[in-house]
């Protein structure tokens, strides 16, 4: 059985510098002398993932990332981040470390610069870690997962096991053995793979490899042929849970080798166990379940308050929220909206991806969307990127409706002036693990209509007329009919009854999902699993 909370120095500095506890290896057995994370009660957490904002965003898992890595560390943990350096990434504001890492993988030694820097934070300071992996062969490119506009990267399995295989030889090469291996979504999933089965009488024989399903529909599906590259045993390919019929499958191997399996709000952790939502995973996540739990991602309010949020021209609150309508004609302006006060704005900011909903939108029968243009009286602002299909079908729409505002692309500044100048916030996903604007939008007091699923359900409370209380508005099943119906009741609330919207308004910019209480629950998952294996 592995030994809770063996850790080497704290610092996380290369060989060289004085360690507090010695690891010494003799003939597959570990011993270690002393454990500073056991003795103060701070664990030692390497996050393992391959988007955190403000340097690599394709989604909210970017979002969700930065905001637990601030929470652990305000929680006094020792928190550090690992994540590839893209081409993207400006290598400017970081310090390259001394002498390359060597990474075994696939039968060679692949040699790797890796830089540091610090994740920024507007109200504690830079007090997280960030380790780039600069393999630019792999990572310097235009895009995460693929170039704008294009399929996804071929070789996206193996620049990805690189980046696993590379956080066991950093912390080696750091003197620094973290308590827990955070892993996220596919891309990081052979973080636990390797931790089993590579690492399992090595340092890391202490350390628990805890696994994120952000966003199941994503799995990492790849060939067999790609087994070679993925640095593995042939002897325990069938032990490592990476087949998948004739396919291999990453995120199924670290589900399978996980300690510990988190999803990112307790509603989704029992939808993920069903053949409706566990995308081909559900029996093995049934098999796991007394290693799964649902755990709602928290927000970040030293990014994300309309009091002071820095990417705004005007702030606003629940005592003074007279500037939100500054905001909604600065957001009408930009989107090249009619700068109109007699019409509610509907906004939306998401990959445009058919989980999304962009299917029952914009179906060139029964979408949604036209006769939502064609027959409400309200204005519509989408801000995001996908699917091309989408793409194109959008700005066929947005030609023939001066009421519906596009821009196809990202900008964070514009995301935050979307929830802050729009009346309500559409999200008619078909599953959503978590999302996190629906969050956004409540602090920001625009009133989210979203769909029954996920973390929607978790963090919503629906509008009841009867006893004036809740804040959003459901959509049952996220259907063209079923959408319009929803925007059609918020549309007639706003005409029909503004005090009851602004009641709406105030009751939702009162909500809080504090990354403190996230980051707290994550730690009683990191404690169980380093006391339960």
């Amino acid at each position: 059985m592995r030994r809770p909370f063996a850790s080497i120095n704290r610092w996380g500095s290369y060989a060289g510098t004085t360690s507090e506890s010695r690891t010494t290896i003799n003939n597959g057995s570990v011993s270690v002398s002393s454990n500073a994370s056991a003795d103060d009660g701070a664990l030692r957490i390497l996050m393992v993932c391959s988007e955190a904002m403000p340097f690599a965003k394709a989604g909210g898992l970017g979002d969700a990332v930065s905001a637990l890595c601030h929470g652990l560390r305000q929680l006094g943990h020792d928190v550090r981040l690992l994540l590839p350096r893209y081409g993207f990434i400006d290598l400017t504001t970081l310090e390259e470390l001394p002498r390359p890492l060597g990474v075994p993988i696939g039968g060679q030694e692949l040699w790797t610069a890796v830089y540091r820097g610090m994740l920024p934070d507007g109200l504690h300071g830079d007090t997280v870690t960030v380790y780039f992996l600069d393999y630019r062969q792999f990572f310097d490119r235009a895009g995460i997962y693929n170039t704008p506009g294009q399929p996804e990267y071929d070789d996206n399995p193996r620049r990805y096991a690189l980046l696993c295989r590379a956080a066991f030889q950093l912390c080696r090469k750091l003197h620094w053995i973290p308590d827990i291996l955070h892993a996220h979504d596919w891309p990081a999933a052979l973080v636990p793979v390797y931790n089993r089965l590579l690492e399992a009488h090595s340092e890391f024989s202490f350390s628990r490899a805890v696994l994120s399903i952000h966003n199941i529909g994503y799995q990492g599906i790849t060939a067999r042929r790609q087994l070679d590259s993925l640095g593995l045993p042939a002897a325990r390919i069938e032990e490592s849970g990476l087949l998948f019929g004739e396919a291999i499958n990453l995120l199924k191997g670290g589900i399978t080798c996980a300690d510990a399996l988190v999803t990112v709000s307790p509603q989704h952790a029992i939808e993920i166990t069903s053949p409706e939502h566990g995308f081909g995973l559900d029996a093995l996540l049934r098999a796991r379940q007394s290693r799964l739990e649902g755990i709602i991602n928290g927000m970040d309010e030293s990014v994300w308050d309309p009091r002071i949020d820095p990417l705004l021209p005007h702030h606003y609150g629940t005592d003074d929220p007279g500037n939100k309508a500054r905001l909604k004609r600065t957001l009408q302006l930009e989107m090249g909206l009619a700068p109109r006060t007699d019409v509610p704005l509907l906004a939306m900011v998401s990959r445009l991806a058919t989980q999304k909903g962009f299917h029952e939108l914009c179906d060139h029968q029964r979408g949604a969307l036209p006769r939502i243009l064609e027959v409400l009286p309200v204005q519509i602002a989408i801000l995001g990127s996908g699917d091309p299909r989408f793409e194109q079908r959008l700005r066929e729409l947005s030609r023939l409706h001066p009421n519906l505002g596009l821009i196809v692309g990202y900008q964070e500044r514009l995301a935050h002036l979307v929830q802050a100048g729009a009346d309500f916030f559409l999200m008619p996903s078909r599953y959503e693990p978590c999302g996190l604007n629906q969050m956004y939008a409540l602090r920001y007091g625009t009133i989210p209509i979203v769909s029954r699923t996920g973390g929607l359900v978790d963090s919503v409370d629906e509008f009841d007329p009867l006893n004036d209380s809740g804040d959003g508005f459901f959509i049952d099943t996220p259907t063209p009919w079923m959408i319009f119906d929803a925007v059609s009741r918020a549309v007639r609330l706003w005409h029909s009854d503004p005090e009851a919207v602004k009641r709406m308004r105030c009751r939702a910019m009162q909500r809080r999902f504090p990354i403190a209480d996230t980051a707290a629950a994550y730690v009683n998952l990191y404690r169980r699993a380093l006391s339960d294996r």
